[in-house]
């Protein structure tokens, strides 16, 4: 897990709740979403990252895709 500290997220301008135990503080990170054909290409490093927040308390992990309108 990362070494920041925990911190209240917003998603699309509303506060995030870990959807588990009702937590609102969060570590953040990045994880790639790898996939079968750019593995077997060994371009994994083409496929999007997703963002995750991975709650404070129970640790369950929020992912969001990137959206590609923003």
């Amino acid at each position: 897990m990362s070494t920041q500290e925990s911190q209240p997220i917003e998603v699309n301008g509303q506060p995030l709740h870990c959807v588990v135990c009702q937590n609102d503080h969060f570590y953040t990170t990045r994880a790639q979403l790898n996939t079968a054909l750019a593995t077997f290409f060994r371009v994994d490093w083409s496929n999007p990252s997703a963002d995750c927040y991975i709650c404070d308390q129970c640790a369950y992990i929020h992912w969001f895709y990137p959206r590609g309108d923003k």
